[in-house]
C-alpha cells in the first residue's frame, strides 16, 4: 500500500519498474553477501581454535576478499541502478512540471509569485529526487540487511538477539516523533526559501525601479532579514537532526553493552563458542551504519514528502482555460496536436479547423473579476476583414474585452463567437494560431531580435523576418545595431527602448500572418510619425483580415472602419470617426482635448 503523500510518484515509479526490480535484486545480493562476512569469521575462529595452519589462513583470507569484492560489485550496481532511476524520474517530473505550467491559465500566474514557482521547480524537485534515490536505497539496504542479520543472530542465540533489539520500541517512538517534527520544520524552511526566491526575482526584474527610487539599501536590508529568518529555521532543523543521530547511536550503544555483558557470560559458561560471539558482535557492528543511516533517511524522507506536497499543488492545479472535452472526443485527439494542414483538414459547418475567416461577435456579454463586474451587456459585431478601434478611459474594460478573443479569459458560453460559432468550439491551438496578439505589457525573451520576431514560427526565413520588421518600422533600428538581427536584447528586452520593444512585438505578430490582429495599446510608446508609418503598413498587410486595436490617441483610431467607446464596462458610442464627432459625446471630448494638446505642444 503506497502512502497517500507518495501517490503522485506512483506513475513515475511504474515507468521504471523493470529497473527497480533489478535494483531490488542488487540490494538482496549486496546484503545477502555482506551478511556472510560474520559467518566467515565465525567458522574461521572456531576452526582455528583447533589449530592454526597456513592453508586455513589462506582459505579464510580468500573467502573474506571474495565476500568484499562481490559485495562491492553489487553495491556499485545498486547505486548505479537506483540513483540512476531517481535522476530519470527527476528528469520526467521536471518536464511534466514545466509542461503543466505551460498549460495553466494566465490567472494562475496572477495568483502565484514567479519566485515561489521557481523554488518548487528547483529546490523542491531536488528534495524529491533524494527521496527517490538515497532514501529508497538506504531504506531497502537497512531493512534487507536487518532481516538477514536477524535470521543469523537468532540462530546463534535467541536470548542475545532479544536483548540486542530491546531498545527497538523506544527507537520507533523516537523516529516517529523526530520524523513529524522534521516534516513540519522543513515545510517552513521551504516556504521561506520560496519567499527569498520571489524577493530576489522581483528585485532583479524591477532593478530599474529600485535604482530610480534609490531603494538598493532598503531592499538589501529586507533581503537580509528574510535570509536571517531562513537561516534561523534551518538551524532549528539542524538542531533537531543533531539530537536524532546521537539518540539512535545511544540506543545502539546500549544494545552493544548489553550484548557484550550477557554474551561474554555465555562464552564463559560455554553456552556459545568464541566464534559465535565474535560473529554476533560483528552483526551488531554492521548494523551500526544502517541504524545511523536510518536517521539520515528519515530526514531525507520528510524533506522529500514535504517538497512533493508543494510540487503536487502545481500538478493538481487545473487550467481554467482548456479545450472542451467533447471537442477532444470529436476529433479523437488532444486539441494541442490537431493537424493544421494536410490533404483533408477536419471541418465543422464547412469551415476548416485550421483557418478562420475572422468575424467576431460579442452577444450579451457580461464579465466579472472575482465577482466585480467589468463588462456589462456588450453586443458588438466585427465583420471579417474589417478594423475596429476601442477607446475609453483607464479601467473601462478595453483590455479585458480583447483578451476574451484568444481566450486569455473565458466569457460565459455563447457570448463570444468567431465566424458565427461559439469560441469554445475551436481548439485552443487553432484559435490562437489564427490570432496575432500584442499585449499592453510588451514582453521579449532573452534571445536575439531575430529569435524574438520569429517566436512561434521557427521556420521563418530571414527575408520574412526582415519584411515583418519593416512593416513594424523597426528594421532601420535593427540595421543600426552591431550584430543586426543577431543582437541579443537581454532579459525582457531590457537593452531596447519602450518603442523598440513594442515595434518588435508588433513584428512578431505580423510575421504570423494572422486572420485576426489585436493590438492592445501597442503604439503607446512610439511617436505619431512612427505610428502613422506602422498603421499604413498594417492596412496593407491586414487587408482582408480583421484588426482590433486599443488606443488613447484619436490619431491612431480615426481611420478604423468602426470605433467603439467603452465607459464603465459598457459600449456608450459606436460608429466611424466622423459619426462620433458629430454626436458630440465622449469621443468628441477626447478628440478636442488631443487637438488642444497638439496645439500647445507646437507653441
Amino acid at each position: 500500500m503506497v502512502p497517500k503523500n507518495l501517490r503522485p510518484l506512483v506513475p513515475y515509479l511504474k515507468r521504471y519498474r523493470g529497473g527497480l526490480l533489478l535494483g531490488a535484486l542488487c540490494v538482496l545480493l549486496t546484503n545477502g553477501i555482506a551478511v556472510q562476512f560474520p559467518r566467515v569469521l565465525q567458522h574461521a575462529i572456531n576452526d582455528l581454535h583447533f589449530g592454526v595452519t597456513t592453508q586455513k589462513l589462506g582459505r579464510y583470507a580468500l573467502l573474506v576478499i571474495a565476500v568484499f569484492v562481490a559485495k562491492g560489485i553489487f553495491q556499485f550496481l545498486t547505486r548505479w541502478v537506483v540513483i540512476g532511476i531517481s535522476r530519470d524520474i527527476e528528469f520526467d517530473l521536471r518536464n511534466d512540471l514545466f509542461a503543466h505550467l505551460e498549460r495553466l491559465s494566465y490567472s494562475y500566474y496572477q495568483r502565484n509569485r514567479t519566485g515561489d514557482i521557481m523554488a518548487k521547480a528547483t529546490n523542491d524537485l531536488a528534495a524529491v529526487r533524494n527521496l527517490l534515490g538515497p532514501a529508497i536505497m538506504y531504506s531497502a539496504n537497512t531493512m534487507v540487511f536487518m532481516t538477514f542479520a536477524l535470521f543469523y543472530m537468532v540462530r546463534i542465540s535467541p536470548k542475545l538477539t532479544l536483548c540486542a533489539f530491546l531498545p527497538l520500541p523506544v527507537a520507533s517512538i523516537v523516529i516517529q516523533y523526530f520524523g513529524r517534527r522534521i516534516h513540519e520544520r522543513f515545510e517552513r524552511i521551504q516556504a521561506m526559501f520560496s519567499d527569498i526566491s520571489a524577493r530576489a526575482q522581483e528585485n532583479f526584474s524591477g532593478a530599474r525601479v529600485i535604482r530610480a527610487y534609490v531603494q538598493e539599501e532598503a531592499e538589501i536590508a529586507n533581503f537580509e532579514t528574510a535570509n536571517h529568518e531562513y537561516i534561523r529555521r534551518s538551524l532549528k532543523l539542524v538542531r533537531l537532526m543533531g539530537m536524532l543521530w546521537p539518540t539512535l547511536e545511544l540506543m545502539l550503544g546500549i544494545a552493544v553493552v548489553i550484548v557484550l555483558w550477557l554474551g561474554g557470560r555465555q562464552v564463559l559458561l560455554g553456552r556459545i563458542s568464541v566464534g559465535d560471539f565474535v560473529a554476533f558482535n560483528t552483526y551488531m557492528v554492521q548494523l551500526t551504519w544502517p541504524v545511523i543511516a536510518l536517521g539520515w533517511v528519515i530526514n531525507i524522507f520528510q524533506r522529500g514528502t514535504a517538497s512533493l506536497i508543494r510540487i503536487n499543488e502545481i500538478l493538481s492545479a487545473q487550467p481554467e482555460i482548456a479545450d472542451d472535452p467533447a471537442l477532444v472526443q470529436t476529433t479523437g485527439q488532444p486539441a494541442a496536436s490537431l493537424p493544421s494542414g494536410g490533404s483533408e483538414p477536419a471541418r465543422t459547418n464547412g469551415q476548416p479547423h485550421g483557418e478562420l475567416r475572422g468575424e467576431i461577435e460579442f452577444c450579451n456579454l457580461n464579465f466579472a473579476y472575482n465577482g466585480v463586474p467589468v463588462l456589462k451587456d456588450i453586443n458588438l459585431r466585427v465583420a471579417a476583414g474589417s478594423s475596429l478601434a476601442i477607446v475609453g478611459p483607464t479601467g473601462s474594460g478595453k483590455t479585458t474585452l480583447v483578451s476574451l478573443i484568444p481566450r486569455i479569459y473565458d466569457g460565459a458560453p455563447g457570448t463570444v463567437l468567431i465566424d458565427g460559432r461559439p469560441i469554445r468550439e475551436f481548439p485552443l491551438e487553432t484559435l490562437r494560431r489564427n490570432i496575432g496578439f500584442v499585449p499592453q505589457e510588451t514582453f521579449l525573451f532573452s534571445d536575439t531580435i531575430r529569435g524574438n520576431i520569429a517566436f512561434g514560427k521557427d521556420e521563418a526565413s530571414l527575408p520574412a523576418i526582415q519584411a515583418a520588421a519593416e512593416a513594424a518600422d523597426i528594421a532601420q533600428d535593427i540595421e543600426g545595431f552591431p550584430e543586426k538581427y543577431d543582437t541579443t536584447v537581454g532579459e525582457r528586452g531590457i537593452t531596447l527602448s519602450g518603442g523598440q520593444k513594442q515595434r518588435t512585438a508588433i513584428a512578431r505578430a505580423i510575421l504570423r500572418s494572422p486572420r485576426i490582429l489585436v493590438l492592445d495599446d501597442a503604439l503607446s510608446s512610439v511617436d505619431t510619425h512612427t505610428e502613422d508609418k506602422i498603421l499604413n503598413h498594417l492596412r496593407e498587410i491586414m487587408e482582408g483580415r480583421t484588426t482590433i486595436f486599443i488606443s488613447h490617441r484619436v490619431s491612431t483610431v480615426r481611420n478604423a472602419d468602426r470605433i467603439a467607446v467603452l465607459h464603465d464596462g459598457s459600449i456608450v458610442e459606436l460608429g466611424t470617426h466622423d459619426e462620433l464627432i458629430a454626436r458630440n459625446g465622449y469621443y468628441t471630448d477626447l478628440y478636442n482635448k488631443q487637438l488642444l494638446e497638439e496645439e500647445l505642444a507646437e507653441v
